[in-house]
């Protein structure tokens, strides 16, 4: 939000240098970005008239000025420029003058460029006429009067007075960051009200009130709004009797500074008071209105508009539009159309001040690509209160610049009235929030100079704000404007109270031990992107109708390869493995440690499921699918994670039949691992065997017991026993584990596989498993017949249940 100081002061007294305004601004909340100084290298400029224009001599795009600069004579100067006229007021850069530039195209230099006198094409010149962009005007705000050649100005100015004397061109232009809640403050009556609050100073409002009216406004216009919901009120002036000219320059200088470019008095008020109260208005050619009527309401699905920049756009069904009796007029809150344009024979305008919803403006700009100044205020919110005044005050200024005759009243739409919202805040909660011990007297002086009504008694404010004001809310908004008030600059700094020590999470701390286990088994950690195309899964061969299709898909996306977020990291792990392979690396061992996202699919408006998921892929010469479950099965046992089970998988696409095994702890699935489906490989380029895993992280976490029990050392001795079984070649080895460990009761301390053997010695279609038993009692040596017990009950449970023969060892 740009706010001259000089228009400020309309509203404010604001007697201090421009430097304690800024700082004082700052500490009572308002966050500031730069400010500007109007005028800056600008010297020895002056108002001159055009006595005499002769022919160049010598050039026939040129001719030769004679100018009264209020020197002893006249100044002889050359231009190029093509509006220049005797008689014509100008700003003239004498010699030895500075101007902001820029001038024949060049940039800006600091400092200004310096104008000598010299010659062009044989003749002297001693300076040079200017136009307002090198008199430091940007493009988007020269007026349109003056937007091409020479500025001519007005014959009220004194000859050879300085420029920026004159036209009361140095002034000081503060560039305020408005965040998002306080859309009050897009207005110069909003930085008004903050400036009058920080300096304690009163606050006046603009002059509303007509006082030469003639007519009634609903004898030409009637208003219909069909969608209440998305317009909350419509009001609508008459003025007749309209004279289409430049806006005086002081309304002019006013927008220039606040950056918008004057086009003529009609739509410079309208712009005027935008800036003034916030509330964006439009000016129609009540011509234009066929029947004399406004209604709002809804777009046609593909209806075509052709708005004031020209452009033809198609609407859909949820815009919101002003229409007339057969048309369209307006998209509303975002810009007026070409067929109802003020044009220089215009006699009788409708002045628009409506309410507009500021999710509507919002998607509407959006899908248009259309943003304006009023669209940017509609979005943020606008009190429907300010439409009266602000309409009040357009009329009001018609009136006072003789630009055209205001009728009485308005027709005003208006079906739910915005009201106050009253609030109870504690004063002794506003002390121990901030730290400091103010009385209730100063709290209320505090608030009502931000034009709150305050009542109530004792410990309690009851405190009614404007209507405005729309972010006060809670009672700590309340606590907010206290604190600024004060000064933030005078809070103290305290340190928080507090013997909490500052540790990490459970979560946090198993996923560091998981990054730095992986580390140390050589696997490098990468980091890949959450966005994601839906054809990753179809590359790594996921089911139609598969868990892993859930997206959450984003509503505005780069495109088609990120529109998505990921469900799981495999498709990732391989790109990052393909990558790595198309560079000729010959090795790698590569993990991620990341979110993963699924839509809610019980209901889509709910916000999606996040979990942590862990991918470990691996190729290269020394890996197999036992490399990996090595590192797996290492990862969880410092996990805190032991007795897992894998169990075989030969349904899930993205890893070979037979050479893939979930990965499982009583009843909960940990992960899934195995090498990749040979089409999955030649996919990401990888003519390599290719091996990955994805763990559940957050089921994993759930595992997880790292708790540390001591255990003295056994007392009694351990005995072991070593059996071969020849099985079916289709039984788990796993499984032939559970049978022994359920059966070998209490002293069956441990089992381990040491042997699979296929060969010449085993007949087709059979695997010989070898197992060491290690048994062992904690209150007695055992004899060899306790072991036999034991032993004889585990080879007769693999011998029911798996068929499993003794093999000679």
């Amino acid at each position: 939000m740009l706010v001259p100081v000089e228009w400020l002061k309309d509203y404010t007294d604001v007697n201090v240098s421009v430097d304690e305004f800024c700082d004082k601004m700052i500490m009572s909340g308002s966050n500031l970005e730069t400010v500007e100084y109007f005028g800056e290298n600008t010297d020895k400029v002056v108002v001159g008239k055009i006595l005499k224009i002769e022919k160049h001599p010598d050039a026939d795009k040129l001719v030769v000025c004679q100018v009264d600069a209020g020197q002893e004579g006249p100044v002889q100067i050359v231009t190029g420029a093509a509006n220049v006229f005797e008689g014509a007021c100008v700003p003239v850069a004498l010699h030895g003058s500075t101007i902001p530039g820029p001038i024949h195209g060049q940039p800006k230099q600091e400092g200004g460029v310096k104008i000598t006198k010299g010659k062009l094409r044989g003749v002297e010149s001693f300076g040079m006429l200017c136009s307002a962009a090198e008199l430091g005007l940007g493009d988007k705000v020269i007026p349109v009067a003056h937007k091409e050649g020479i500025w001519i100005l007005g014959e009220e100015y004194p000859i050879g007075q300085e420029l920026t004397e004159a036209l009361g061109l140095k002034m000081a232009v503060v560039d305020f960051e408005i965040t998002p809640n306080r859309p009050d403050c897009l207005s110069m009556i909003g930085m008004a009200r903050e400036a009058a609050a920080t300096f304690k100073e009163k606050l006046c409002y603009p002059d509303t009130v007509c006082t030469n009216e003639k007519g009634n406004a609903e004898e030409h216009i009637r208003v219909e709004v069909k969608r209440p919901e998305l317009c909350k009120r419509y009001v609508a002036r008459i003025v007749t009797d309209v004279k289409i000219e430049q806006s005086p320059w002081w309304l002019q200088k006013r927008l220039i500074a606040a950056g918008m470019r004057p086009i003529n008095n009609i739509v410079d008020i309208t712009n005027f008071v935008m800036l003034e109260y916030g509330q964006p208005l439009h000016a129609f050619d009540i011509r234009r209105v066929e029947e004399n009527r406004i209604v709002v309401d809804t777009a046609e699905e593909g209806e075509l508009f052709t708005t004031l920049d020209g452009t033809e756009r198609k609407l859909t069904r949820d815009m919101l539009l002003i229409k007339d009796g057969k048309k369209a007029v307006a998209i509303a809150g975002v810009m007026g159309g070409m067929n109802s344009e003020i044009e220089p024979d215009t006699a009788t305008i409708m002045i628009e001040s409506a309410n507009f919803s500021g999710d509507s403006v919002r998607a509407t700009s959006k899908k248009l690509g259309l943003r304006t100044e009023a669209s940017a205020r509609f979005e943020k919110g606008i009190d429907p209160n300010l439409c009266e005044a602000a309409a009040d005050r357009v009329c009001r200024l018609i009136e006072l610049l003789g630009a055209g005759t205001v009728c009485k009243g308005s027709v005003d739409v208006y079906p739910a009235v915005e009201r106050a919202k009253t609030l109870d805040v504690r004063v002794d909660r506003i002390n121990k929030v901030l730290g400091i011990k103010l009385s209730r007297e100063v709290m209320e002086e505090f608030l009502e100079r931000l034009e709150m009504k305050v009542a109530g008694e004792g410990n309690i404010l009851t405190v009614t704000p404007p209507t405005i004001r729309q972010d006060l809310e809670i009672e700590e908004d309340y606590v907010e404007e206290i604190a600024r008030m004060y000064g933030y600059d005078k809070l103290p700094t305290t340190l928080p109270k507090s013997d909490t020590e500052a540790c990490k999470s459970k979560a946090r701390t198993l996923k560091d031990l998981a990054r730095d286990t992986m580390c140390a088994l050589g696997a490098n950690e990468v980091q890949t992107y959450s966005f994601c195309s839906p054809k990753s899964v179809d590359n790594v061969r996921i089911d139609e109708d598969s868990w892993e299709r859930s997206f959450v898909r984003l509503l505005n996306p780069l495109g088609e390869e990120t529109s998505v977020m990921r469900t799981i990291l495999t498709p990732n792990m391989m790109e990052v493995l393909g990558t790595n392979y198309r560079r000729n690396i010959e090795a790698v061992r590569a993990f991620e440690l990341g979110n993963t996202f699924m839509a809610n699919l019980s209901d889509p408006h709910q916000l999606p499921e996040e979990s942590d998921s862990m991918c470990i892929g691996l190729y290269g010469r020394d890996e197999s699918f036992y490399t990996l479950k090595g590192m797996v099965t290492e990862l969880l046992n410092v996990l805190g994670i032991t007795d897992v089970a894998f169990e075989r998988e030969s349904e899930y696409g993205v890893y070979h039949p037979g050479r893939c095994a979930r990965i499982v702890l009583e009843d909960m699935e940990l992960g899934i691992m195995g090498e990749v489906h040979p089409d999955v490989t030649e996919k990401y380029g990888i003519a390599a065997r290719c091996y990955v895993c994805e763990l559940f992280f957050d089921n994993v976490l759930s595992k997880s017991d790292r708790e540390v029990v001591y255990k003295p050392l056994p007392k009694y001795p351990s005995t072991s026993r070593d059996i071969a079984l020849l099985v079916d070649e289709a039984v788990p080895v796993g499984k032939i584990r559970e049978i022994i460990k359920a059966n070998g009761g209490k002293i069956l301390e441990k089992v381990e596989l040491f042997d699979v053997y296929r060969g010449k010695q085993v007949a087709e279609g059979k695997k010989s498993a070898a197992f060491n038993l290690t048994y062992r009692s904690e209150e007695m040596t055992l004899t060899d017949d306790d072991v036999a017990k034991v032993h004889n009950k585990v080879l007769e449970a693999l011998k029911n249940e798996l068929d499993a023969v003794l093999r000679d060892m």
